[in-house]
């Protein structure tokens, strides 16, 4: 049983900043915010999960039904994550490919204690509510201890050397059979991604977050602990979110660079918005969300809402389409996250064939790269993030990753493709760097 409590703060962008740093004592955090985007399929502006009294960690054999099982045991909020290779789970296949970071499969948690804010209105809710200890922890979260605490952990004194797992020549062969596979007709569109990663370096991972959150200012963030593993990520796109009945996801493909110059920055919008290759990249993935929702959605419910519509954000202009289903209360929400896993977007189309040849021509495991962060509630609820514009650190390995990708098409030039990738990556590299 939760004990719910409500308060209101007038600087909330400073109590956020304080709840944050104060939730890095615990083993087990999820922070995601929403950087005040507004979103009108988004309930709050910002959550923060710490202090596991439970937790599930497995691999992908029978990670959907041991997920499944917690979920219904647990009847509470669990927050957590599920990586790519989940896949495997899906479908018959297998990821072979080097794995420096080697999170679990899937991890999720039930938290001791929850922070959800929603303009000036924070609503605290504790598993095992003691009378002092709310005041404690707020106490402690205003301390200027508590401000002073992260700037003393330990940081590599030399400037981080990122290294490429793809080089240029070899990203332009791999793409070229890519496309040989598409004139084959084995596949009509691969999301084809590239690492880049840094080896035994140490990094303050809170820090970094707020850098790269700064640099980026995107609506689905995410701050990720578990142990030693850390994901930092400046995700602008959302996979999943069911609310009641309604179902919706939000692909995006189609990216566009921003310019300083604000006729420019217009004109590059514009051209996006009416670039064929783009759109043709999107209504293919828009039609595989499409047959995903409809496995598990009433019949006809499955709608388009928007299609190819220009979002704006601090890096970048992006093509997004949102897609909504209806379900029936009998559905169980883990059943609906199954079957459209992984995000066709990260994919390609058709989807098998296109996570086969992934496999093959990419060389390394995406693991929690491209896989989703959220929360599901205990009416079954939920939303999930697509693991994108995202730093990965193994601390107790002192590896740091971050990939990007692109979804190659009949109509994809390998040299744009690959500078794509530069843009998406420049956020990461200069929170790094």
């Amino acid at each position: 049983m939760r004990t719910q409590y409500k308060f209101n703060k007038h600087n909330i962008a400073d109590f956020k900043l304080k709840l944050l740093n104060w939730s890095q004592q615990f083993d087990d955090i999820v922070w995601l915010d929403s950087n005040n985007h507004n979103s009108k399929y988004s309930k709050y502006d910002c959550i923060l999960a710490v202090d596991a009294l439970t937790s599930i960690q497995t691999d992908y054999e029978n990670a959907f039904d041991k997920l499944r099982e917690y979920q219904s045991s647990t009847n509470d909020w669990i927050f957590g994550y599920l990586t790519y290779d989940l896949k495997n789970a899906v479908e018959d296949l297998q990821s072979n490919n080097f794995d420096g970071l080697e999170f679990p499969d899937l991890y999720f948690f039930q938290p001791k204690k929850l922070f959800f804010i929603k303009g000036h209105k924070v609503i605290v809710k504790y598993l095992n509510f003691l009378e002092d200890e709310l005041e404690d922890d707020l106490k402690n979260i205003s301390s200027d201890e508590n401000c002073l605490l992260e700037h003393s952990r330990k940081v590599s004194d030399n400037p981080i050397k990122i290294k490429l797992r793809i080089h240029k020549d070899e990203y332009f062969n791999k793409v070229t059979n890519i496309l040989n596979h598409i004139h084959r007709g084995d596949i009509y569109e691969a999301n084809f991604c590239q690492e880049f990663y840094a080896e035994n370096t140490c990094i303050n991972p809170l820090e970094t977050y707020n850098k790269l959150n700064t640099i980026s200012n995107p609506p689905f963030a995410t701050f990720l602990k578990c142990g030693d593993n850390y994901l930092l990520s400046a995700s602008p796109e959302r996979y999943l979110k069911k609310k009641g009945s309604t179902v919706i996801s939000q692909p995006i493909k189609g990216t566009a660079k921003r310019s300083e110059d604000r006729e420019e920055d217009i004109a590059l919008k514009y051209r996006l918005s009416i670039d064929e290759k783009e759109r043709s990249e999107n209504i293919m993935i828009v039609d595989l969300v499409r047959n995903d929702l409809s496995r598990t959605a009433k019949k006809g419910s499955v709608k388009v809402k928007e299609l190819c519509k220009i979002y704006t954000f601090d890096q970048v202009h992006q093509m997004i389409s949102t897609v909504e289903s209806k379900v029936k209360k009998s559905i169980n929400p883990i059943d609906i996250i199954e079957t459209t896993f992984p995000m066709g977007s990260m994919t390609g189309a058709p989807k098998i064939s296109a996570m086969q040849i992934i496999e093959q021509l990419e060389e390394t495991k995406r693991g929690l790269y491209s896989g989703a962060v959220g929360y599901i509630s205990p009416k079954g609820n939920f939303d999930f993030n697509v693991v994108i514009r995202s730093i990965l650190y193994n601390a107790s390995k002192n590896y740091i990753s971050y990939s990007v990708g692109g979804a190659i098409t009949a109509k994809s030039n390998p040299l744009n493709e690959y500078e794509e990738c530069l843009i998406k990556a420049k956020a990461m590299r200069e929170a790094l760097t």
